[in-house]
C-alpha cells in the first residue's frame, strides 16, 4: 500500500498526496478506499482524515499493511547485515516480520523472537533453531513482555539485536509508546554485542512516551530513503544528522 497517513497528520488532499509520495491520483484514491475499509481514516471531499489519533493506538493487524513495499526493503536490507552463524534477537513489530522474511536466507542461524508473529514466520524453517522468548503476549500485538521476557533475556547473550522503535529524536534518542516494550528492548541492549535498528521515515523526530536509550546506544540504523527529504519528513534530515554523529551507521534501502 502506498499511502500511510503519519501521526499529527490533519485533513489531507488526493493531489497534495498524489505530489509527496510521486504516485498517480487514482493510485492515492485507491489506497484511501482500503484504508477507510480497514477503519483507519474517513474519506471526505477531495481528501481523507485520520479515523485514529495516534498510530501507536493501532494494532499489529490494522498497521501491517502499511508502506509493506518499504518494509521489504528495509527487512532485506537489515537481512543482509546478519552473517550466517549469527545468534540474533528480533524484536516485534511490523517491520521486523519482514526481516524475519528474509533470515532464511542468512541461514544458519539461531534467532530468539520477541513476537508470536515473528515465530510463525520463522518456524520450521530450514537452518534457522528458533527460539520464543517467554513472556506475557500484549493483546493487539502479540509482542512478548514482562518480568518472564525478561528474565529469559539477562538468561542469554547475542551477535545481534534487531531492534524495531516507536521514535527516534535528535535530542531525546531511541524511545517507545509501550513502557512494557521499552524494558524489553532494554534488555535486549544490554545483551547484544551489536545492535540495528530498523524503522520507516516516519518515525524520525517522533519522541514517544517511554526514553529507551540514547542514540549512541545502537550500532547502525536502516530506513527508507525518503528520511532524506525535508518536504516529506521535516525532521529527517536533522535526525539522520545527529545519527551520524553519535557514530551511528546510517544505510537508507
Amino acid at each position: 500500500m502506498t499511502l500511510r497517513l503519519v501521526q499529527g497528520s490533519g485533513r489531507v488532499s488526493v493531489s497534495e498526496l498524489s505530489q509527496r509520495l510521486g504516485v498517480s491520483e487514482m493510485t492515492v484514491r485507491r489506497d484511501l478506499d482500503a484504508l477507510e475499509r480497514q477503519g483507519l481514516i474517513r474519506r471526505v471531499h477531495g481528501g481523507a482524515v485520520p479515523a485514529r489519533a495516534r498510530e501507536e493506538d493501532a494494532g499489529f493487524s490494522a498497521r501491517e499493511p502499511w508502506q509493506a513495499a518499504t518494509k521489504t526493503r528495509l527487512g532485506a536490507a537489515v537481512a543482509d547485515l546478519i552473517e550466517p552463524g549469527s545468534r540474533v534477537l528480533l524484536d516485534a513489530g511490523t517491520t521486523t516480520v519482514h526481516v524475519a522474511d528474509h533470515l532464511a536466507a542468512r541461514a544458519p542461524l539461531t534467532i530468539a523472537v520477541l513476537s508470536l508473529q515473528t515465530a510463525a514466520r520463522l518456524a520450521d524453517r530450514p537452518g534457522i533453531e528458533l527460539l520464543v522468548v517467554g513472556g506475557r503476549s500484549r493483546p493487539g500485538e502479540r509482542s512478548l513482555v514482562g518480568p518472564l521476557a525478561l528474565r529469559m533475556l539477562e538468561s542469554l547473550v547475542f551477535d545481534c539485536f534487531v531492534m524495531s522503535i516507536g521514535g527516534v529524536h535528535a535530542e531525546h534518542g531511541w524511545s517507545e509508546f509501550s513502557l512494557d516494550d521499552a524494558a524489553v528492548k532494554q534488555a535486549g541492549l544490554a545483551q547484544a554485542a551489536r545492535t540495528i535498528t530498523v524503522a520507516d521515515a516516519t518515525k524520525l523526530g517522533v519522541r514517544a512516551f517511554s526514553h529507551v536509550a540514547p542514540l549512541s546506544a545502537v550500532n547502525g540504523f536502516v530506513t527508507d530513503t525518503t528520511a532524506e527529504d525535508a518536504a516529506t519528513h521535516p525532521s529527517g534530515p536533522q535526525t539522520l544528522d545527529a545519527l551520524r554523529d553519535a557514530g551511528v551507521e546510517v544505510l537508507l534501502a
